[in-house]
Formats: structure tokens, sequence, C-alpha cells
């Protein structure tokens, strides 16, 4: 009977401990449930947090975008307006330099007109006047230049002369004559200078070919042009070698 007691306490003690774990366990379940409820809701929440920020991130960046190249098109657009401002303002300059030229102007046709009217001269007098003028000063230049060529005529003349005559055994050149050296021909020791009648240049006269103020050699001219003549190196006169844009001048002086 003792046994039997015992036996069925035991079993009763295990029900009680059983369910005791049963109401334990069940308690922990509903604890971890709710924790994953909790841990799910939050971490969709993250989720929604998450895609929404990465939303506004677009925006963001679309906005940066948009107002860069707005900047950049701002820029543009004032860098135009500078320009254009600077262009008027040169303009502008411009207008007010031909104004002011144009006033100077007027002032003075109205200052010739005032002296013209105080003359009592007619118009027909004013243009047969300066007709005559001008024919007057186209002479004159005609004149100037038969005298420049006559005299270069006679130049070489008496240089000849004096050369026959045997008073001078060299051709005088003008004291201011300066020219270079524009060709060489060391193969037959001729030059082509940049000087010629025009210059003052005559037949048979000498010029000193210099570098840096070192005397190079001495030429004799063989042919001369308007503008240009050719020349030879003189024997014995060869200091160095000649080249291109050596200095020349003359070698006997007009006095």
């Amino acid at each position: 009977m003792l046994i039997r007691i015992s036996l069925i306490l035991a079993i009763v003690l295990a029900l009680g401990a059983g369910v005791l774990n049963i109401v334990q366990v069940k308690d922990k379940i509903t604890t971890l449930v709710s924790q994953r409820d909790d841990e799910r809701g939050k971490k969709q929440q993250a989720l929604a947090d998450l895609s929404k920020a990465k939303t506004e991130l677009t925006k963001t960046q679309d906005t940066l975008k948009q107002t860069t190249q707005e900047l950049a098109d701002s820029k543009s657009e004032r860098d135009k307006a500078v320009a254009t401002a600077a262009a008027q303002v040169k303009r502008a300059d411009e207008l007010s330099d031909k104004l002011a030229k144009t006033a100077q102007e007027r002032d003075d046709s109205q200052t010739k007109l005032a002296a013209y009217q105080a003359t009592g001269v007619t118009p027909d007098q004013v243009g047969k006047l300066s007709r005559a003028l001008k024919d007057s000063q186209e002479a004159v230049a005609i004149v100037n230049e038969e005298k420049v060529v006559l005299q270069r005529a006679l130049t070489r003349t008496q240089a000849r002369l004096s050369m026959y005559e045997g008073t001078n055994t060299f051709v005088p050149l003008r004291a201011d004559l300066r020219g270079r050296i524009l060709v060489v021909d060391p193969k037959w020791d001729f030059v082509v200078l940049n000087i010629g009648e025009n210059q003052g240049v005559i037949p048979e006269g000498e010029l000193l070919v210099s570098r840096e103020g070192k005397l190079v050699a001495k030429v004799i001219v063989r042919s001369v042009e308007k503008n240009r003549c050719i020349a030879n190196v003189m024997p014995g006169w060869k200091l160095g070698e000649v080249i291109e844009g050596d200095e020349v001048t003359p070698a006997h002086p007009a006095s």
C-alpha cells in the first residue's frame, strides 16, 4: 500500500514537473516569438528606411547634377555677357574716337571754309589755282627726278674722269652709304649687295666688308642696278670668309 502511494505521489510530482516545464517552455517560446517578431519589424523598418534613404540619395544626386549644369550654364552666360560688354565698351570707345576725329575735321573744314570765304576767291578760281598748283608740283617732281639722275651721271662721269686723268685711283662713294650682303659665291668670289644706283653706288667703287666691327674683306663694284649691285672680293683683302648679312661701307667716302 505504501508503495502504491509512493508511486502515485511520484507520478503526481512528475506530472507537476512536466506541467511546470511545459509552462516554462511555453513562456520561452512566447518570448522568442515576440523577440523574432520585434526583430522582423525592426529589420523591415530598417529596409524601409534604407530604401527611403536610397531614393532620397538618388533625388539628391539628380538635384546636384542639375544644379551643377545650371551653374555651368550660368557661368557660360556670364562669360558671354562679360565678353559682349567688353566688345560694346570697345565699340563705344572707337565710336567716341571717331566722333572726336569727325568733330575735329568738321572744325578744320569750317576754319578753312571761313578762310576761303575771307579771300573772296570764286570756286572756279580756286579750281584753276588747284590745277595749276598740281601741275607745278608734278613739274617740280619731274625736275627733281631728272636732277637726281643727272647728279648720279655727273658723279659717275667725274669719278671716271678722275681715274683717267690720274688725279684719283679710286671711285669715292657717298659717306653715308650703308648696305648688306645678300648672296655670296665663294667659288668665284663675288657677292650681291642690297644697295644700288638709287642709293648712290657707282661702278668700280670699293666697299669694306665687316662683321661685328671687324674687317672681313674689301670688294669692288662691277655692275649696278637700281637697288642692288654685284661686286668682286679684291685679292689680298680677304681676311676671313664673307657671309650673307655682313655689313658694307665705303672704302673711300666722298668728302
